[in-house]
């Protein structure tokens, strides 16, 4: 039986013990190598903060979720008084029904526009210090 050389990381062996590659991800800021996906995902850096949306982007996920907010505040009530008496009108009014459903659908839409949206201001890329802080 074949023993298994000791390794202070074993996250980095495989099934038999044996070293498994890791490719790394970091991406060099101007690298000819860059994807499109990580040119257009590039966060937005701020003295030494890192941003992944600016101000506008905070706004829009705001009024997404005033939006929902509002839904389920119109959807709330029709309670009775009596428990023994149903109002059909009060609980399958138009708004309950209809306007606070949309009401909220509305609120995820603009919440997924919120996270897609790109920032006004972008980072040059051709640039050889693109994307950081400025000293």
């Amino acid at each position: 039986m074949a023993t298994v050389p000791n390794n202070p990381n074993p996250k980095q062996t495989g099934p038999h013990g044996s070293y498994q590659s890791t490719r790394s991800t970091a991406k060099v800021p101007g690298s000819a190598t860059r994807s499109a996906a990580a040119r257009r995902t590039q966060a937005r850096v701020r003295g030494n903060q890192v941003f992944l949306f600016d101000r506008s982007n905070y706004m829009w996920i705001l009024i997404g979720f005033a939006c929902i907010l509002l839904g389920f505040i119109l959807m709330i009530g029709g309670k009775s008084a009596d428990p023994h008496q149903f109002h059909y009108d009060e609980i399958y009014s138009f708004r309950r029904i209809t306007l606070a459903p949309l009401l909220i659908l509305a609120g995820f839409a603009i919440e997924a526009y919120a996270i897609m949206k790109r920032p006004a201001t972008a980072v040059n890329e051709d640039a050889p210090d693109a994307g950081l802080p400025q000293a």
